[in-house]
């Protein structure tokens, strides 16, 4: 039976007849909305972001972190043209309300709009920052773009200019939705919605964190929100914005895209096989058919041999082994004070053995690292909203929160320790330093990177090294770096190091492993185990190597060219 194996990030409608859906598995699915079954499947080179309909149902495009958008013909996926102009991931696009055109947003910065054969129309330039959402202004011939410069702009198609440019305090803003009337909605990292009408805008408190999506039925006006608070809130946008409905998110949910099916019922994106579906007349879920899939998110080893991993599913394993069961995608595994900690989206920290909850936090959770602090075994665990949590295990097997440091301004994307430092590296490209003996801030960088940082690893002596989506690997000496051009032609997901940190292996979403000899300033070894992304590194000092976890549920040892497992002789 055809399912995504890994998790889908976007979901789109087309009334009740069709659901499409895009996944971290390159796969994009239509379903039979009756039925809830499966009717045709088309493949991406790389993850696939969003999807959506044409007005009249007839064709679908996906946007790729292939740095492309497709055209699909409906019901058969067949194929149509290939939007290939951009640089970078593409995360939105859209059809034109009425021409045989469509929109797309790009992390290079642009929007672009295309014609249906592929061809470039339009190229809009002027953002400085990933564009993440776009849509059309209905009647206008106008497009509304949002970005992580913290802007909403405004394009017109007729005459290739920017007609209008609103600063929202510089605040991170991922997605946007237009009212039939031309009101622009946009909700932003802060959690707040803002209504933009005339130029004016308006701030709403909305959520406790970012949000992610908002999605609008234009028959009814009903706004629906969805924020990394694990929440859904329905508004009434007639006057002003009106709260109607609330709920929370089951574990299965992820909170990048949903979309109308009726007036009530909302498909949803999860982090299992198939979508799920909401109704919000009677607030009930529907995950019948969504099934864990073999997604691994982090792999980590312990001393005496023993290998865990755990990912979507949120089912921690032992040397494949079933062990606790949080029933949450967990992001991290850290070992720590005879304990190994895990968590993820539901904002929790886990006993990784026994899937008990030892902490609740208000926002996922993304990454970990262990040290000693006064004789005692301390983990920091970062999270989606800045927050580094510091735990102390006690001699006991207590763990206990004693610290709320405040590591960044946004997601914390890594989390190392070397010496007396704690580094951090973060979404908006900065990183941190703290002390561990005082848990106080030493340094910060504001532009650490040109892009999104996405990992970093310890190296000795109070050194770091990072990665980044700007395909650099950067190793820290103090608050200054040496930058390294890396082998990867796609954003670089993690980053790990040998311990006397010779080694520095890299990983990407496109699947290729890439191990720097930091001696020698040359690139080894280059690879690709999966087409799938790696989702994590970890070296393992036991069996002196690298393992490279990746999004189609496997572990793989970095290989050398003659193919046995690459051993790091020191």
């Amino acid at each position: 039976m055809i399912k995504h194996q890994g998790p889908i990030s976007g979901v789109a409608t087309f009334g009740d007849r069709y659901v499409a859906t895009a996944g971290y598995d390159n796969q994009v699915i239509l379903w039979d909305a009756a039925e809830h079954t499966f009717l045709a499947r088309g493949v991406h080179d790389h993850l696939v972001n969003q999807v959506a309909f044409s007005p009249d149902g007839s064709l679908l495009v996906t946007s790729s972190s292939d740095y492309t958008a497709r055209l699909w013909s409906v019901p058969d996926l067949r194929l149509r043209a290939v939007l290939g102009d951009q640089k970078d991931d593409v995360e939105m696009s859209v059809f034109h309300p009425e021409r045989e055109l469509v929109a797309t947003a790009s992390r290079d910065h642009t929007v672009r709009v295309y014609d249906f054969t592929g061809a470039v129309v339009r190229r809009f330039e002027g953002h400085t920052a990933d564009v993440i959402s776009v849509e059309w202004l209905p009647a206008t011939g106008e497009l509304i773009s949002s970005s992580d410069d913290g802007t909403i702009k405004r394009w017109s198609l007729a005459t290739g200019e920017m007609t209008a440019d609103i600063d929202l305090d510089g605040v991170e803003t991922d997605t946007i939705a237009i009212t039939r009337g031309g009101v622009v909605f946009a909700g932003n990292d802060d959690g707040a919605i803002i209504r933009i009408e005339d130029g004016a805008t308006e701030y709403f408190p909305a959520h406790d964190a970012g949000i992610k999506r908002l999605v609008l039925n234009s028959a009814t006006g009903a706004l629906v929100s969805l924020s990394y608070d694990r929440s859904l809130r329905v508004w009434d946008t007639a006057e002003g914005l009106r709260p109607l409905h609330t709920a929370e998110f089951p574990a299965e949910i992820w909170a990048r895209s949903c979309a109308f099916l009726d007036d009530h019922t909302l498909a949803f994106a999860t982090f299992g096989s198939t979508y799920a579906t909401y109704d919000t007349a009677s607030a009930t879920w529907n995950l019948d058919l969504v099934e864990g899939t073999r997604c691994v998110n982090a792999v980590t080893t312990l001393p005496d041999g023993r290998t865990y991993t755990v990912g979507d599913a949120g089912v921690v394993r032992v040397d494949g082994a079933e062990g606790g069961r949080p029933d949450s995608l967990c992001n991290f595994l850290v070992p720590v004070g005879g304990r190994v900690l895990t968590g993820g989206q539901l904002g929790r920290v886990f006993d990784a053995d026994t899937g008990e909850t030892l902490h609740q936090h208000r926002s996922p959770l993304n990454c970990a690292a262990a040290f000693q602090r006064d004789g005692v075994p301390h983990v920091v665990v970062g999270a989606y909203t800045g927050e580094g949590l510091v735990f102390a295990v006690r001699a006991d097997g207590t763990v206990e929160h004693v610290a709320t440091l405040p590591l960044l301004a946004n997601a914390v994307k890594g989390l190392a320790v070397s010496g007396e430092s704690i580094f951090a590296v973060c979404a908006d490209a900065s990183a941190s330093w703290f002390s561990t003996r005082t848990l106080e801030e030493t340094a910060r960088v504001e532009e650490a990177h040109t892009r999104i940082a996405n990992g970093c690893a310890p190296l000795p002596g109070g050194r770091f090294a990072s990665v980044s989506r700007d395909l650099l690997l950067r190793l820290w000496d103090g608050e200054g770096a040496t930058a390294v051009p890396t082998p990867h032609d796609h954003s670089v997901k993690c980053v790990a190091a040998s311990a006397d940190g010779a080694l520095v292996a890299t990983g990407s979403y496109g699947g290729t492993v890439a191990v720097y000899d930091t001696r020698t300033g040359t690139w080894p070894y280059v690879g690709k185990p999966t087409t799938a992304g790696i989702s994590a590194l970890h070296y393992a000092p036991e069996a002196d190597t690298f393992l490279a976890a990746s999004y189609d549920g496997s572990v793989y040892p970095v290989p050398a060219d003659r193919g046995d497992v690459l051993r790091l002789r020191r």
